[in-house]
């Protein structure tokens, strides 16, 4: 029987770089974030329904994703129109990249809004990635593109980290070194039985 393990964590956490571990352990891992970005990519086949649901968000190298987040900051219901549009996409690739891998032991759903979007009860338990707030914010700010209210924003339509903690079935700290994680994510995976090491 394969077990899911739910990954997810607020933004700057670390969980791509936690995701990369697991892979490197050998367990399939399902990027949420990479299968939105494929499926709003150029050619994307969601591209007709959010340029008719938010007309000029769309363009030949598919998604313009400021023009479309800045829409969606700016009107809750339209986070919800989009939403309704991307969720069942990413749902059907996810039942094929379960689909697929059916042998494993271990599998993991990379999912950032896991618990906002009730996609835990899909896990056979979660993982959460975890960083002092400070840390958080340093790595956040530090990206090109970032700015306060934005890091603001995202935190808002966010869980908060403490809460995410405490519905966690494991904890993954990245405050610490590089090492430090990669043993955290070996004893995880060693645990549940997955990996290429057994």
């Amino acid at each position: 029987m394969t077990h899911i393990l739910g990954l997810t964590g607020s933004i700057g956490m670390g969980k791509s770089t936690v995701a990369q571990m697991f892979r490197d352990f050998g367990v399939p891992v399902f990027d949420a974030d990479a299968t939105v970005h494929a499926l709003q990519g150029p050619n994307g086949p969601l591209l007709p329904a959010i340029e008719a649901a938010f007309p000029g968000t769309t363009g030949q190298t598919g998604v313009d994703r400021k023009a479309l987040r800045d829409r969606i900051f700016a009107d809750p219901t339209a986070r919800k129109r989009l939403e309704s549009i991307v969720h069942p996409a990413v749902a059907t690739e996810r039942q094929r990249f379960l689909d697929a891998h059916a042998t494993a032991p271990l599998v993991v759903l990379d999912v950032p809004l896991l618990f906002e979007t009730g996609g835990e009860s899909r896990c056979d338990s979660v993982a959460v990635v975890t960083a002092a707030p400070a840390v958080q914010r340093a790595r956040v700010l530090a990206r090109p593109t970032m700015t306060e209210s934005a890091f603001a924003a995202i935190l808002a339509s966010q869980l908060p980290d403490a809460e995410k903690r405490a519905r966690a079935t494991h904890l993954i700290h990245t405050d610490t070194t590089l090492d430090a994680t990669r043993a955290q994510v070996a004893a995880l995976v060693a645990c549940m039985g997955g990996g290429e090491g057994g």
